[in-house]
């Protein structure tokens, strides 16, 4: 019931965060975006953790998430930037949450290509627009596709309960898509419709973390 409340809170909130967004109204954003982010902490803090060392990774990585929110919802380049460390650290967060979930003979996967190959071409679609965050951009494309590795094979792992690594798994995703949302936005094109699509992937995804540390077992 308590997690059922929140969604229909968060909707609530991602249509403000949506007709803010529409109107470029920056002090809108952030008054409906605080609360939102918040919520995804709060899913996860009521949630119960049968897997202690999971539940603090994840945790934590969502708190950064929180923090990176903020400061992409602030203008200039300096705010971008502390959202991406947000974001990398994140990132960086999930993927030890997740690779705790795997087995070690999972890693050798054909999905990881795949995976390493859609992070080069997103890489190479990005570079001639990025000038001076080539680099940065470019570490973070590695981080979200490791994150995105270790999510495969903790899905991949039958110990962990089904509804948990669907949720993590898909959940992973949904975030990542939203991140090249982010990257077409600031670096590409600046319209609507890339918070129109990325900003609902991209609270779908942390919601979906945060729910998976009561899933897993």
């Amino acid at each position: 019931m308590v997690g059922t409340a929140l969604l229909v809170v968060a909707c609530g909130l991602l249509a403000g965060i949506l007709i803010a967004e529409k109107r470029k109204s920056t002090a809108l954003v952030l008054t409906f975006k605080t609360p939102l982010s918040a919520l995804f902490v709060a899913a996860a803090l009521i949630r119960p953790h049968p897997v202690e060392s999971y539940y603090h990774w994840v945790l934590a990585g969502l708190v950064f998430g929180l923090i990176g929110d903020v400061c992409l919802a602030l203008k200039g380049n300096k705010a971008f930037r502390a959202g991406l460390v947000a974001f990398l650290l994140g990132h960086i967060l999930y993927m030890v949450a997740f690779a705790g979930l795997s087995r070690p003979p999972d890693w050798l996967a054909f999905v990881h290509l795949l995976i390493a190959a859609v992070g080069l071409a997103v890489f190479w679609w990005l570079r001639p627009h990025l000038g001076a965050m080539t680099v940065p951009v470019g570490v973070y494309i590695i981080v979200i596709s490791l994150m995105m590795a270790a999510a495969w094979v903790a899905f991949q792992n039958p110990e962990v309960n089904r509804q948990g690594a669907w949720a993590l798994f898909v959940g992973a995703f949904c975030f990542y898509v939203s991140d090249v949302f982010v990257a077409r936005e600031r670096f590409v094109n600046s319209e609507f419709v890339n918070r129109l699509v990325g900003l609902p992937l991209y609270y779908a995804g942390q919601f979906l973390i945060a729910f998976s540390i009561g899933w897993i077992r």
